[in-house]
């Protein structure tokens, strides 16, 4: 029997990527899938495993073994046995590999109980999407998410008994600009003023071009990229905006596809939020909007920002649970570096149109209806999208379905307020243990629909604690010799 039965628009995808195989002649496929954390896992198989289909459906509908206890956050070790089954659609060459390699994405199935493992990330967003549906609010979510990261010529970190440091480099690094590098020709971005300089200032651009133009290969639509505000190699690829679970594919492949391009570059890219000291963190600001038969829920050309009152509900929802959704959208302990005042950080929950220093920000640069969307900026990119986009659906939806009122817009700079007035505006939290503990405090609007399930969120907090948050509290910090050694 299969495990995955194969109606008539799967079996006919399955028979796509086959001929795709052979036509190809590939030899190699690689399966991927989402460890809970969120980053990409993987094993090869030859593709005459999967050329030999039989009645069942071969590998797309029998799935292939593979131990799940040495996965983070999946089974124990008494009950390890997992199955992945390829999804056929989204598949691509692999860019990167010398021989021809077809790369697909995996689901995660229990061999036992025939049926979808609950701590699988994608089922999660997956089921996300069909609760949607099944409201009956809106039978579609797009989502685009603005992956921010860094470009580094050297990194090096090490953590031991006796020492602790990390020292970065970069050839754009404002702290280079006395260097004798034979010669040093200037054009170092200082902080805070990285933001769309053109190139000698941009060193970046032709890498940042072949990191879109694979991801076009790749069949991922890419909008726009562009060097960041922080010195030292910031920049930012936007992907165009996609359904809920495609886009979490795509995010987690074009993390691969950046890391790779600058690897073959000799130069490395981290997705960290706070790598540096002193300039701004890298987030992941996330559009959304909800839509039914073809019409964007979120225009009204008689609301605020030309925003609709479901919207204005939705967004009522990320703001009330934004203290819950912070531990998954900002999930690290490095996250709570980046969110803090002064940096273009939205930290504080209120929404406006233009304005960056909210929460919540309704983008004006079209009057299009198409267009209308919410911008949600706390989230990092860090975070597991499949969860991370899953969480604030259930939010939004939560806030449609009881109907939140998010208060009045705030259009003026918040930073810039008077401290009585300041005072009243709920920030996102301080660090990833108040956020863990908000999730703790309030995550029934997640388990509606089934879509998460107790288990894998005391998972989540359980590992976040235990695998995260106590190895970087129990460790000395190296500025803490600065502060107290001579006590």
């Amino acid at each position: 029997m299969a495990v995955l039965e194969l109606d008539l628009k799967r079996a006919s995808k399955v028979k796509e990527v086959l001929d795709f195989i052979r036509k190809h002649k590939i030899e190699v496929i690689d399966l991927k899938f989402t460890d809970l954390p969120g980053q990409w896992q993987h094993f090869s198989v030859l593709s005459s495993e999967i050329l030999g289909e039989d009645e069942d459906g071969g590998i797309f509908g029998q799935g292939i073994g593979f131990d799940g206890s040495s996965i983070r956050g999946f089974q124990e070790i008494h009950e390890s046995d997992m199955l992945l089954i390829p999804d056929p659609e989204g598949y691509f060459i692999d860019p990167f590999l010398k021989e021809p390699t077809l790369s697909l994405v995996c689901d995660i199935y229990d061999p036992v109980t025939k049926g979808p493992y609950s701590r699988d990330p994608r089922y999660v967003a997956r089921k996300a999407e069909e609760h949607l549906a099944g409201t009956g609010i809106a039978d579609t979510i797009y989502v685009g998410p603005e992956a921010e990261f860094f470009i580094f010529d050297d990194i090096r970190f090490d953590q031991n008994v006796n020492s602790g440091y990390y020292y970065i480099d970069s050839v754009e690094g404002s702290w280079n600009s006395g260097r004798s590098e034979g010669p040093n020709l200037g054009y170092k971005p200082r902080p805070k003023e990285g933001y769309f300089p053109v190139p000698p200032h941009d060193s970046l651009q032709d890498i940042r071009t072949e990191m879109v133009l694979t991801m076009k290969r790749a069949g991922i639509p890419v909008e726009v990229h562009h060097h960041e505000v922080a010195t030292a190699g910031q920049c930012e690829i936007d992907l165009r905006f996609g359904t809920l679970t495609t886009m979490g594919d795509r995010v987690l492949a074009y993390k691969y596809m950046v890391k790779n391009v600058a690897n073959r570059h000799g130069k490395v890219a981290t997705f960290m939020p706070k790598p540096l000291f002193g300039d701004n963190g890298s987030g992941m600001h996330t559009h959304q909007s909800l839509w039914k038969a073809g019409r964007n829920l979120f225009y009204d050309a008689e609301g605020y920002a030309r925003l609709s009152r479901l919207a204005h509900w939705y967004i009522g929802g990320l703001l009330h649970h934004a203290r819950a959704l912070m531990a998954f959208c900002a999930p690290t302990t490095n996250s709570y570096k980046r969110l803090v005042p002064g940096y273009e950080a939205p930290v504080n929950l209120v929404y406006s149109s233009r304005n960056r220093s909210a929460a919540i920000r309704i983008p004006a640069y079209s009057e299009s209806v198409g267009a209308k969307r919410i911008e949600f900026r706390p989230p990092d990119p860090t975070c597991n999208p499949y969860l991370s986009f899953a969480a604030m659906l259930m939010a939004g939806l939560d806030g449609i379905r009881k109907k939140m009122d998010p208060g009045s817009p705030i259009d003026e700079n918040i930073y810039e307020l008077p401290p009585e007035r300041a005072a009243k505006i709920r920030t996102v939290p301080s660090s990833l243990e108040e956020s863990l503990k908000a999730l703790e405090d309030d995550h029934e609007f997640l388990l509606e629909g089934n879509v998460f399930t107790p288990d894998l969120i005391e998972m989540w907090i359980n590992y976040k604690r235990q695998r995260e948050m106590d190895p970087v509290r129990l460790r000395p910090h190296p500025y803490e010799f600065y502060l107290y050694f001579d006590a």
